[in-house]
């Protein structure tokens, strides 16, 4: 049945990829303004990436990839967004990141956040209505669930599930940093891995998905925990990873090396 179920998530995702880069491409030809045309990809990269993870969740949910299978597509398929998102980072995290380098006013921060959130809760509305077809047996089986999502926090405490997604941000937000150097197909794939070892890590535990926005799309409101708690792990646990990888590189390992390098003054009478 494995074989059978696999071969129409993989076309979805693959219907999924084509549709989003057609209407990159057309957002590139027929908006001039590069303020709107940001906005517009978030909306578009955020649908990609939501509906994608949707589908992939799905196979995992219903155990019909094994880890192996499963841990080769989350790399594939994050090797595909990051060559296809071009500027937009589909994640609210990163837009405050934005903020502190002076990359984004607040202002145009706060919309493309807010552009995240909406194209994740399409993106959830857009697969429960796909899956209402029942293109495959997997979807037939979840459409007969009544496309019921379980929460992906395995963990003693809330407060644990927040600290391992705030690991799994610290961990993936500094790999961005130090990796700035390297050719950028060099550099896709490096950041690739590193997600894929994240989610093979923590992916037990809290699904691994540190990023608020993709959380709102495929956690909220899962059977199992409430909004508060959910807000709590996939949505304060990613923002102070990233805060602290990024002071902790900016900030703290620059004044520390620059203390350690400084040469003592001799006295001399």
């Amino acid at each position: 049945m494995a074989t059978n179920s696999i071969e129409p998530s993989i076309a979805c995702l693959a219907v999924i990829v084509l549709f989003c880069e057609v209407a990159r491409r057309v957002v590139l030809k027929i908006t001039s303004k590069r303020y709107y045309e940001g906005l517009l990809m978030e909306i578009i990269s955020t649908f990609q990436l939501c509906a994608c993870t949707h589908e992939l969740k799905l196979l995992g949910d219903y155990g019909i990839v094994d880890q192996q299978i499963g841990l080769t597509l989350t790399y594939v398929m994050t090797v595909v967004h990051l060559l296809t998102f071009r500027t937009a980072t589909s994640n609210p995290s990163a837009s405050l990141e934005q903020i502190y380098r002076r990359k984004l006013s607040i202002k145009s921060a706060i919309l493309r956040i807010a552009c995240q959130f909406l194209s994740a809760a399409v993106a959830k509305l857009v697969m429960h209505f796909t899956w209402s077809f029942a293109f495959s047996e997997l979807h037939l089986r979840h459409s007969l669930t009544g496309l019921e999502c379980v929460s992906a926090l395995h963990t003693s405490s809330v407060y644990n599930g927040a600290a391992i997604e705030f690991c799994c941000a610290f961990a993936v937000q500094s790999a961005v940093i130090k990796i700035q150097q390297l050719m950028p197909k060099y550099r896709v794939c490096f950041i690739a891995a590193v997600v894929t070892f994240v989610v093979f890590a923590g992916g037990p535990l809290t699904g691994a998905v540190f990023n608020p926005a993709l959380a709102f799309s495929t956690q909220f409101p899962c059977r199992g925990n409430t909004f508060l708690e959910n807000a709590i792990v996939y949505g304060l646990g990613p923002m102070l990873g990233m805060i602290s990888s990024v002071l902790l590189f900016d900030k703290a390992i620059p004044t520390l090396v620059k203390r350690v390098g400084r040469k003592p003054v001799l006295k001399t009478e």
